[in-house]
């Protein structure tokens, strides 16, 4: 149990069965009446925004939450296998409960998934990875000073945004929270 007194950004707690990550919070102790607590939750499972107000000193169910990292061994069908690095033992995702992430991830990759009892809440990928460009227009002398950009397709199978200079079998560097282009890599 914590209170709501404790309430802190990132704190989980249980409520209504699902799992809630408090966004935002405030204090309010009004001149006359109790104080309470006004926070801003948002459903780890669906995303959803709650906005609930509780009253000073309430107590709330904790939401324990496990992070393990595990390594994408292989692809079976539409899921994907995962070895759990301490424990070597193997867990099966589908690329529903991973979400739309799913794009970058490759084989020998290490991920952290968080769980919630037995249920997958969240997969965390790195903020950026390497990925080889397999699929883009040819670049043309001069496009440089344009400065625009032009769709190519990675490894992974992501389409993403790339500089007119960019060419096939150039590895680059991808920010996995936005889908941005980051730079080459040597």
């Amino acid at each position: 149990m914590i209170s709501s007194n404790d309430f802190r950004t990132g704190v989980t707690i249980e409520l209504d069965g699902g799992v809630w990550r408090v966004i935002e919070f405030l204090h309010v102790k009004p001149g006359k009446g109790s104080a309470f607590v006004r926070t801003k939750l948002k459903n780890a499972q669906t995303g959803s925004v709650l906005e609930k107000t509780f009253r000073a000193g309430e107590s709330v169910p904790q939401a324990v939450l496990e992070k393990s990292t595990v390594q994408h061994t292989y692809k079976d069908g539409a899921n994907l296998v995962f070895m759990d690095m301490a424990t070597y033992e193997e867990a099966i995702l589908s690329a529903e409960q991973i979400g739309s992430r799913v794009k970058y991830i490759k084989e020998g990759m290490e991920v952290n998934v968080v769980r919630w009892g037995d249920q997958v809440i969240d997969v965390e990928l790195p903020n950026t990875v390497a990925l080889e460009v397999t699929e883009t227009d040819p670049g043309l002398r001069g496009d440089t000073a344009t400065g625009g950009t032009k769709p190519a397709i990675v490894e992974t199978g992501a389409q993403i945004m790339v500089p007119l200079f960019v060419n096939i079998g150039d590895r680059i560097k991808i920010d996995t929270r936005d889908d941005s282009y980051l730079g080459r890599e040597n």
